[in-house]
């Protein structure tokens, strides 16, 4: 039997995706048994990131800054959108580097089974976007999971009352999978066959 506090941070490593009940024994006995100057950076650099890292106003994308080095760019092409359901889509387009438009992130998808509704998604924030001129081209990167296509096609219906041209990624993005987790090949490809939403 572990002690209390021991338990404690096993269960604290548990609420990470993935980390069922033995990885995170051995992660908490790892960090205690070899690695207390690197537990004591993680529990720093965790704390200062809970403080300091907040929401861009524009996109909803992670950002230390009120706005994200993306929105705040000049050399991004302002008539692109792309929306995303999480920041680590963000990373993974980022990465591939085969975009240079602008985001709006979505921070899932819509869930009325778990009380996750338009509101929640910041819907509203981008039906707004889209009223204003200059937006050629609404890019749909939701999952291809059935909330990410449900979700896909209620911001579609918005793009539509509002005349701008919708396009969803195309071909190779496996039904169910995740964008985070689609190689840099596969995401270029499904980027440069985006097809039109009817």
């Amino acid at each position: 039997m572990s002690s209390p506090l021991i338990q404690q941070l096993i269960d604290a490593f548990r609420i990470l995706p993935g980390v069922g009940p033995k990885s995170a024994q051995r992660m908490a006995y790892f960090l205690l048994e070899r690695q207390r100057d690197g537990a004591n950076r993680l529990a720093h650099t965790i704390q200062q990131a809970l403080e300091k890292v907040g929401h861009c106003e524009e996109c909803r994308t992670l950002s230390e800054t009120a706005v994200c080095g993306i929105c705040a760019s000049n050399k991004r092409d302002n008539g692109l959108l792309c929306v995303v359901e999480t920041p680590a889509d963000v990373l993974s387009i980022e990465q591939a580097g085969i975009y240079q438009g602008k985001y709006f992130v979505l921070m899932g998808h819509l869930s009325p089974i778990d009380g996750i509704g338009p509101q929640q998604l910041g819907l509203d924030r981008l039906h707004e976007r889209l009223k204003q001129p200059g937006i050629t081209e609404l890019i749909l990167a939701t999952n291809p999971t059935v909330e990410g296509e449900a979700t896909a096609h209620y911001i579609y219906q918005l793009a539509q009352q509002e005349g701008v041209s919708v396009t969803r990624l195309a071909q190779g993005l496996p039904m169910g999978g995740e964008l985070e987790y689609i190689d840099s090949a596969t995401l270029s490809y499904a980027f440069s066959g985006r097809r039109a939403v009817d």
